[in-house]
Parts: C-alpha cells; structure tokens; sequence
C-alpha cells in the first residue's frame, strides 16, 4: 500500500511539465508561485492537525534547508536543459538514482540488491533512449555547461530527496513538513529570481491558473503522498519510483498536446518500466538490512 500512495504522488507531479507549459512563464517563476499558492492551504491543514505535530525544531529546521535544495534542483535543472536540451537534460537531472543509492548505502545502510545492481543501469538505459540520444539536435547549444548543470541537478536532487526524507523521520506530520519544506522553496527560488531578474511578479491570466493548479495538485497533493510514503520505503525505492514522473509526463503530453511518442521513446518506457517493476519486485536493498528491522524494498506498494 506504501507503494501505490508514492505512485500516487509521483503520477500527481508528473502534470508539472504540462502544467509549466501551459502556463507559459520563465522556470523561476513558475518555481515560486507552485510554492506560493501552495503555503495557504498547507498551512490551513497543518493548523488544523497540529496537535499531532510533535516534530522537534531541528527537523523543522531541516524541512525548510530541503525546500532550498529543491528551488535550488528546479534552477540547475532549467538551466540544463536551455543549454543542452530537455533530452539530455532530463537524463541528466536523473543520474540521482545513484547519488541515493550511494548515500543510502553511506548512511543508512541501505546496501543496494543484486537485482538492484542490475536494474539502476536498465532504468539509465531506457532513460537514454527516452531522450532520443540518437538525434544530434539533442545536444542543445552549449553540450558542455549542459552536462555540468545536469549533473550537479542530480547530485542536489539526491541530497532533496535524502533530506526530505529526514525531516519526516519522526512521520508525526508529513503536512508540516512540506510546509517547511515549500516555505523553503519560495524562499529559494524568490531570491534567485531576484538576483537573476527572472521572475515575473505580475498576475497574468490564465497563466496564474495553471500555476495554482500545478501547485494543489503537485505541491500539495503530490508531495503530501510521497511525504507519507518516502519515510516508510529505502530510499532507493523511492528514488527509482520518481522515475516514473518522465512516463507520465510523456503519456499526459501525447493527450493533451498530441505528442507522438517515436519508436525510440516507445521502447525507453518499456525498458525503465522493467527496471522499476524489478526493484519493486525483488527489493532495493539487502534481506539482512529488512532483518535488521529496515523497511523492504520489495512488493505491497
């Protein structure tokens, strides 16, 4: 059932990309008002359950740096993919399956199954072919900063999901949380606005109404499931479920914008499907580490 609520989450934030499109304005922008139209209902919610919040400051402390971290991701990944296309940028941005393996297996002694072993280079490999690596106008206009910025995205998305998932260790109040973590964002990714002059404070419709849409059901709702569920799963589970945003974000560009997957893209989805469905089959991590009182990586999502 753990599962299935973090697929539920991931299946919500897989709108983003459609969301963004649709609402027409610079990364940054739609970065912080996702986060802003999202504050107000988080903390109605949280005002209503905080009785049931016994969180100490310190993991309140670490919901609002896991915020930052992600306005910081949604900078870095942008930009990846201005200079070297959402392709490749996309592939890039998604090498943080291993930045939580690692970590995982560092820090929480998560060490990674065999299957597990086998998989991740399945699920890079499918992203690969997603991207269309084949077509030379991939590349974008600027290969090299293109794969720095994409890297360092997945190495700060890594350390996002990580610190997210520390901050409701406790999983007293995975509403608090995220709105920790979303003041965070705001923060974040309002000042780098500034700083750049990229962000549009104007209220222009109906650009503000995919904006408050991305934000109730991918800030809230989205992130309210997979704050439920990331404390609960091994991080590599969790991580490689994420993956699937990409497939969504793919199935919900064919209906609404008519986007025609190529037989390239086609055979990528099937390949990252495989890789996650063996994970969640035969599990993320070690038995011994489930012996060890650790949560499974295995099936009953």
């Amino acid at each position: 059932m753990i599962r299935f609520i973090a697929l539920l989450g991931v299946m919500a934030i897989s709108f983003t990309a459609v969301l963004v499109r649709l609402a027409d304005v610079t990364p940054l922008t739609a970065g912080f008002f996702r986060a802003a139209y999202a504050l107000p209902i988080l903390l109605v919610m949280w005002l209503l359950t905080r009785k049931s919040d016994s969180r100490p400051r310190s993991d309140r402390r670490l919901g609002f740096v896991s915020g930052l971290l992600l306005a910081a991701d949604l900078w870095l990944f942008h930009s990846a993919i201005a200079a070297i296309g959402a392709g490749l940028g996309t592939l890039l941005a998604n090498i943080q399956v291993v930045f939580v393996a690692l970590a995982a297996w560092a820090i929480h002694d998560e060490r990674p199954s065999p299957t597990a072993f086998i998989a991740i280079p399945v699920v890079f490999t499918g992203v690969a072919l997603l991207s269309g690596l084949g077509r030379a106008d991939t590349y974008g206009s600027d290969p090299v900063a293109g794969v720095i910025l994409g890297a360092m995205s997945g190495v700060v998305y890594a350390s996002f999901i990580l610190t997210y998932r520390a901050a409701n260790r406790s999983q007293s109040s995975a509403i608090g949380t995220l709105l920790d973590a979303t003041a965070g964002t705001a923060v974040g990714t309002g000042l780098a606005g500034l700083a750049t002059g990229t962000i549009d404070l104007s209220f222009v419709w109906p650009a503000h109404g995919w904006l408050l849409i991305l934000a109730v059901l991918a800030q809230v709702f989205g992130w309210l499931m997979l704050g439920h569920a990331l404390p609960r799963l091994p991080a590599l589970t969790t991580s490689v479920l994420i993956m699937v945003q990409p497939i969504g974000a793919l199935i919900w560009g064919a209906l609404i914008f008519s986007e025609r997957l190529s037989a390239l893209q086609g055979t990528g989805v099937a390949v990252i499907l495989l890789g996650v469905t063996a994970i969640n089959v035969r599990g993320s991590v070690r038995p011994e580490a489930a012996l060890a009182g650790r949560p499974r990586g295995g099936a009953g999502t």
